[in-house]
């Protein structure tokens, strides 16, 4: 077939890398233009667009997909079309000018965790299994029936980038075959069965820590932040980045927030038990382990 490929960070590479050595043809990859990235904000071409450079494959960069950019897709007389975090809306009549229409990667288990940032949200929850979902796009929000899906375990200190790393290795392998299928008229798509939960992008506010939750859920919060937006809280008047963290065991009492060293151990109280902080980052400085940061505080520092 001849496949669009619409995509833009690191975890829709491999996804493109299973797609362009297969029989099928990729005539056009579609990403988002260059983004600003670090403190200096030099311009940086998507992971997407540099993997398809480096594959030769055309390229067609686009914010969104208006009257152009669907004039030209349409002229490609494509079989069908793939999207693996895009970051943009297909609409109609772009929506179905694939003989085929789109098919999306999703990373998670439909109709759980709809919406943009699945896999953060998933562990926030507390959710102990997450997975990848290929489905039929269509006008709604992730509500296309399924036409290949895979659970995966969620490891117990698993963060948000870790596992959107295995997701997307594994969501390429899924994603293939469901190609395959439809290519060879076999695909049989699924309406998605359960109550849908949604799953809006992440925003600064969210990796707020809370210390007066138990530790668990202050764990989860700071696996699911990490590494975007990114866990932090507060000492005095100053941000502090929590970079990693582990589950404490047999800790001595703490009140929400109150830091204290236990050996070579950095512990912060919770509602209900404690953390162990292992890497922080200052606000204005590099990261750190967190003793050689607790040094610096000294003891009684509290976290807000």
């Amino acid at each position: 077939m001849r496949l669009i490929f619409a995509g833009t960070p690191e975890a829709a590479v491999p996804s493109l890398d299973a797609l362009a050595p297969s029989d099928h043809e990729v005539v056009r990859v579609v990403t988002r233009p260059p983004a600003p990235l670090g403190r200096k904000r030099v311009l940086t071409t998507s992971p997407v667009e540099a993997r398809a450079t480096a594959l030769g494959l055309p390229v067609l960069r686009a914010s969104r997909l208006g009257p152009a950019e669907t004039a030209e897709l349409t002229d490609l007389g494509a079989d069908l079309a793939v999207i693996v975090a895009y970051g943009g809306l297909v609409r109609e009549p772009l929506l179905s000018a694939p003989r085929l229409g789109w098919v999306n990667l999703h990373f998670s288990l439909l109709p759980r965790w709809r919406g943009a940032a699945p896999v953060q949200r998933a562990l926030i929850a507390g959710d102990t299994t997450a997975g990848v979902a290929v489905f039929r796009l269509e006008a709604g929000l992730d509500t296309g029936p399924v036409l290949a899906s895979e659970p995966v375990e969620i490891g117990a200190l698993e963060t948000a980038g870790h596992l959107l790393g295995r997701l997307a290795g594994i969501g390429a392998r899924v994603l293939a075959g469901a190609v395959d299928r439809l290519a060879d008229g076999s695909a049989v798509a699924v309406p998605q069965e359960g109550e849908p939960t949604l799953a809006p992008k992440l925003e600064l506010a969210d990796g707020r820590l809370d210390w007066t939750e138990p530790a668990d859920r202050v764990f989860a919060r700071i696996r699911g932040c990490t590494p975007e937006p990114g866990a932090w809280t507060t000492t005095g008047d100053r941000r502090l980045k929590v970079l990693e963290a582990a589950p404490a065991r047999e800790t001595p009492r703490l009140d929400p927030g109150v830091v204290a060293a236990a050996g070579r151990q950095v512990l912060v109280g919770c509602g209900e038990g404690a953390l162990e902080l292992l890497r922080v980052q200052p606000e204005g400085r590099g990261a750190m382990p967190a003793d050689a940061w607790l040094r610096g505080a000294g003891t009684g520092a509290v976290l807000a």
